[in-house]
């Protein structure tokens, strides 16, 4: 009994790590490339597998994700000071998220939640930038922000449909050895 307590475990730290790792790649290659139309904006593809981990799992594996990946993130990209950004988005929105996703769905869809979380993580970073570079005239760029976390959201909440879909809750479920909360057997 308790070797299978630790295979289960190491399943899912295994799993958690392959979603933070993958979480990572996309943050560190999305990096290379030059912000989207205004200063510091990106599509977040990065949150696909947060966001991915908050569907198929919980709330708990979503934000581990969340702060694996801000933090190294941070330190791969050599831009620490990103950390206060990216982390408090990051946080509030996988907050946001798990509200909704938990509480209001199946009423609101999944990608309904991902484009509030994406508005949300901008929203927040916004205010962040605008709080402590003391630059209230950054606020003119919520409207881009706003409209930037609606396509990345939407893009993100249709890959999460797409992989919850075409990918049996089965390998998840044997992945931590349990099962979710919304299988069908």
């Amino acid at each position: 009994m308790c070797m299978k307590g630790r295979f289960f475990i190491a399943r899912k730290i295994a799993v958690l790590s392959l979603l933070t790792a993958l979480s990572l790649i996309t943050f560190l290659i999305e990096n290379l490339f030059p912000p989207l139309i205004i200063p510091g904006a990106k599509l977040g593809l990065s949150n696909t597998f947060s966001f991915a981990a908050l569907i198929i799992y919980s709330p708990i594996e979503a934000f581990i994700i969340v702060a694996a990946r801000t933090l190294l993130g941070a330190i791969f990209a050599g831009n620490v000071s990103a950390l206060m950004y990216s982390f408090t988005g990051g946080i509030v929105s996988m907050a946001i998220s798990s509200l909704l996703a938990y509480v209001v769905f199946p009423n609101l869809s999944i990608i309904a939640v991902s484009v509030v979380g994406a508005v949300s993580h901008n929203i927040t970073q916004n205010a962040v930038f605008i709080g402590v570079s003391q630059t209230p005239a950054a606020v003119t760029f919520m409207p881009y922000f706003i409209l930037i976390g609606i396509v990345s959201g939407a893009f993100i909440g249709a890959v999460v449909w797409f992989i919850i879909r075409r990918i049996p809750m089965s390998v998840f479920e044997r992945a931590l050895g349990v099962k979710h909360k919304n299988s069908q057997t």
